[in-house]
């Protein structure tokens, strides 16, 4: 069956690439990519005599049209996504109308931006007797999101929240995250345009997420990190995992009875 190649490009940094996802991109005949969101460093790592397609302008049809005019041709084709395709990545459009061409595709996938967004601040999202569990949303704008889905609703699990696309939902946010009880001192990370040079990151909390975010003019690009994972002073507190305690006994290593 014919093909194209659905790549995670990473969350900006042309280095975040995989190893796999970089040797597809090298070997490509044809490299299609949002040029408002993937590094220009990056794309230029594809064959000098590979046709480099900017799709920022373009809607669904048109890109699909591209590709099957390009995979009929016989053409290596290498759609690169920005971060992980699974995601946010509106992959699923592309490939159900692909498939009525009989073209599928395989993904490579990236570094998300909230990972990268972790890494910037520090930050282990899930802390041994504080919260094991990370919730990746959005907050609820032009796009609606399912009844059970509410932010309000995912909030009453007072985990950490990775909050996507919602830079411009910052009262929102804070509304329905005090409506599930969070404190206004709940800490909060921004982190703008993950991994780039430009890279911005604001330090705040519920109550202050709003004023900050507009203080620092952050739009767009943001992922907003809320929950106590990310006190900046975590590790000055007595979180600690039972996989490196010294009496804990797992299938590498037998525990060790420690005297009081």
């Amino acid at each position: 069956m014919k093909k194209i190649w659905i790549i995670g490009a990473g969350p900006g940094d042309p280095d975040l690439i995989t190893v796999k996802g970089l040797k597809l991109l090298q070997q490509a005949d044809v490299v299609m990519y949002t040029d408002s969101l993937v590094s220009e460093s990056l794309v230029a790592e594809a064959r000098a005599d590979a046709e480099v397609i900017r799709t920022a302008g373009m809607h669904l049809q048109e890109m699909v049209d591209c590709i099957v005019e390009r995979v009929n041709a016989g053409k290596m084709v290498v759609r690169l996504h920005t971060g992980d395709p699974a995601m946010y990545g509106a992959t699923m459009e592309q490939v159900a109308l692909l498939k009525n061409h009989h073209i599928g595709y395989d993904v490579v996938p990236g570094v998300s931006s909230v990972f990268a967004a972790a890494a910037a601040v520090g930050a282990e999202l899930t802390v041994p007797d504080l919260t094991q569990t990370l919730i990746l949303t959005r907050a609820e704008g032009r796009t609606p999101v399912p009844e059970r889905e509410k932010l309000q609703a995912l909030a009453n699990h007072h985990c950490t929240i990775a909050m996507f696309l919602s830079a411009t939902l910052t009262k929102k946010i804070t509304k329905e995250l005090q409506a599930a009880g969070w404190s206004d001192d709940t800490p909060v990370a921004v982190i703008q345009r993950a991994s780039w040079p430009d890279q911005k990151i604001v330090r705040t909390t519920i109550a202050g997420l709003d004023e900050a975010m507009r203080t620092n003019g952050i739009r767009k690009h943001a992922m907003i990190l809320a929950g106590w994972a990310l006190d900046p002073n975590i590790h000055e507190k007595d979180y600690r995992s039972k996989l490196y305690d010294a009496t804990f006994t797992h299938g590498f290593r037998k525990g060790v009875k420690v005297d009081d």
